[in-house]
This record gives structure tokens, sequence and C-alpha cells, in this order.
């Protein structure tokens, strides 16, 4: 583990915590002044949350729009203070639709706890 806190025992833990939908044990791993960009949204980077509350909002946001939606296939990789998490999420809509696609998360680190998430997923064409 470097000191920046970026380990693959991290990266895993935190990609169950995302697979068991335990917001309580996700936000643990966030620093207090955190930034979660998501693959959606209205701007270039998507949607951004800053700040513990609003990052809970908006990962709550992702269970409710994908309540059964998991992180399969995962695996982990770090350099320094970053940390990448490559994975096929997999989900059904509330209207029924299924959802599967390959994505990545980068995060940041810093004094142990992730500063960033930076999340992407592929476009699929139907």
């Amino acid at each position: 583990m470097s000191s920046s806190g970026a380990s693959l025992s991290v990266l895993k833990a935190l990609a169950q915590a995302f697979n068991d939908h335990d917001l309580d044990r996700i936000m643990s791993f966030f620093a207090d002044d955190a930034v979660l960009e998501m693959p959606r949204g209205p701007d270039p980077w998507g949607r951004r949350y800053v700040g513990l509350a609003a990052i809970r909002e908006g990962l709550r946001a992702r269970f409710t729009g994908l309540p059964d939606v998991h992180y399969g296939n995962d695996s982990h990789y770090v350099d320094g203070d970053m940390g990448i998490s490559q994975w096929t999420v997999t989900g059904t809509t509330p209207a029924g639709e299924r959802v599967e696609a390959r994505g990545c998360d980068f995060y940041s680190f810093r004094d142990g706890k992730v500063t960033k998430k930076d999340s992407f997923w592929k476009i699929v064409e139907k």
C-alpha cells in the first residue's frame, strides 16, 4: 500500500461495498471533500457531486435507478495515489430495462481516503 492509501485490498473492499449496496460502508472510504463524477449528466464530465452528503445522494440515486446493480468481472490496479477498477456493470431499471456495460473507475486517494471517483461506462447501442 502506498502512503496515499491506494491499495488493491481497498479497491476490492470498495467494490464489495458497492455490490452489497451498503451506503454507509461505501461512504466510509471517502474523504469529507471528495468528488464523485458519474458517467451520465449534463456536463462533459457527467454529473458531479462534491462532499459526502452530495455523494451519498448521488449513489442513492444509482441504487434507485438500478436496484440490482452489480459490478462483476472486476480487476484492480494501483499506481501511487491512483487506483483503477475495471468491471462489467449489470442491473435492471425499475422499468425492466436490462443494463450490461463495461466500465471503469479512476480513484484518487489522500491519507487513506478517496478524494475523487471518476466513473466511465461504455455506451451500448441498441
